[in-house]
């Protein structure tokens, strides 16, 4: 195989924890250019990747007028083009929906391969199917589709920080008189109700983690999340310990902060899963989401998670609002936070299981 292609377009943690993918194809076929097809506004989570040929930027956000405009019509039309023209010898669907699975048909490679059971007719992409269970965690189950095409897997984790964002950070972190000192971040927000820990309760937190250490705190989001988590934010007018990055920094900017730290404290967010591959100290809060399925790979010992009914695991479902989370007491992190700190680094405790 000459040309490879990853069609992951989203979501953004997603994109983090496919990197395992992208390795074991690097080490299967070591001469091959391997391309990556992600949203344009996730590009920064892997075109610092090593093993990465070129990254090829989807304008999903833009595409999605596609029905209700001549010109993004033909802008789409001139990017399936552009794609096939690529002449991929080989093109993994790692995401099984409608639009990766369209997207692997327009690579027009004679090879394309995905999840049998893709969602939305995605699987009509495809030239070669196979059978993955659903009861896996999604990073095994993308490394078992490459696995059942013959290609083994590598479960590397690691994420990179683009030499641009890097350099930000560095800059940021002079102005803020950071230097070495140890800092945390919080990561406190989500699109989705149901994975909000209460604003409230992460202001409760803060003094805690300071006694434990970290004498700076970086709380970080998108910009249109700033509404979701004011009294944090109104403590960080108050107390300079307590820096706002929420809405100021890109994904590599993120990237950059996350690898830095000392410790993570995350909602079920993209933030987490970098946190993961960057092999930094995090604790991570769940609501209704099945861990085993989603959770931070290969380390559920550090969620916390109330118990949920199987079948309320369900985390669009706005009837929920944050009522599970709100089960998550401040105390229990605390208690949490003391294990973390107490846990050698690289050693992973028994049990696999989370925190209830």
């Amino acid at each position: 195989m000459n040309r490879i292609a990853i069609v992951r377009p989203s979501a953004l943690g997603d994109v983090c924890r496919s990197v395992p993918a992208l390795v074991s194809l690097r080490r299967a076929f070591p001469q091959a250019a391997i391309d990556w097809v992600v949203q344009d506004t996730f590009v920064d989570a892997v075109r610092a990747h090593p093993d990465l040929n070129e990254v090829v930027p989807f304008p999903r956000r833009r595409f999605s007028r596609v029905w209700r405009s001549l010109l993004v019509a033909r802008e789409w039309l001139a990017w399936s083009r552009s794609i096939a023209s690529r002449r991929y010898d080989l093109v993994y669907d790692l995401q099984g929906l409608a639009r990766s699975g369209l997207i692997t048909w327009q690579t027009r490679a004679p090879r394309r391969v995905g999840f049998a059971d893709a969602r939305e007719a995605g699987h009509l992409g495809y030239t070669h199917r196979h059978r993955i269970p659903a009861n896996m965690h999604t990073v095994d189950r993308m490394l078992a589709l490459l696995e059942a095409d013959g290609v083994p897997a590598e479960r590397d984790m690691r994420l990179y920080v683009p030499d641009d964002a890097a350099q930000w950070w560095r800059r940021q972190r002079d102005a803020l008189r950071l230097d070495q000192s140890p800092y945390a971040v919080i990561a406190p927000t989500s699109r989705w109700t149901a994975k909000r820990w209460p604003a409230e309760r992460f202001v409760e937190l803060a003094p805690h983690l300071r006694a434990a250490g970290f004498e700076r705190m970086a709380i970080v989001g998108g910009r249109d999340e700033r509404t979701q988590i004011q009294p944090l934010l109104d403590l960080a007018q108050r107390d300079d310990s307590i820096i706002d990055l929420v809405g100021a920094t890109s994904v590599g900017g993120l990237m950059a902060v996350i690898s830095g730290a000392s410790l993570v404290i995350a909602n079920d967010s993209a933030a987490l899963h970098m946190a993961v591959g960057f092999d930094r100290p995090y604790i991570a809060l769940f609501g209704p989401t099945d861990v085993s399925l989603v959770g931070p790979y290969r380390g559920q010992q550090w969620v916390i998670q109330p118990p949920v009914d199987p079948a309320a695991l369900n985390h669009k479902d706005a009837s929920l609002g944050s009522s599970i989370m709100e089960r998550i007491s401040v105390e229990q992190v605390i208690e949490r936070l003391k294990q973390r700190l107490a846990a050698p680094q690289g050693r992973e405790p028994a049990s696999q299981e989370p925190t209830r």
